[in-house]
């Protein structure tokens, strides 16, 4: 899998977690508590923060991405 390829996967899962992030604020304002869409859409985002974490974690044992430090 090369770089760019690599970086849009983890752009996409980016713009997923801050559209459900969107999502939740929207419904928490407009449903005002009368609905479970709120904690729907706040779930899905902490299961995708979850996800992204656990496949950068295992990307990074499998050898497929290589960690660097700030100011190198």
């Amino acid at each position: 899998m090369n770089d760019s390829l690599k970086t849009l996967l983890i752009i996409a899962f980016l713009v997923v977690i801050l559209w459900n992030l969107g999502a939740g604020l929207y419904y928490m304002l407009v449903d005002k508590g009368e609905s479970k869409r709120t904690v729907n859409a706040l779930t899905r985002r902490i299961a995708l923060s979850v996800a992204l974490i656990l496949i950068v974690v295992l990307s990074i044992k499998m050898g497929w991405i290589q960690p660097h430090g700030v100011g190198r």
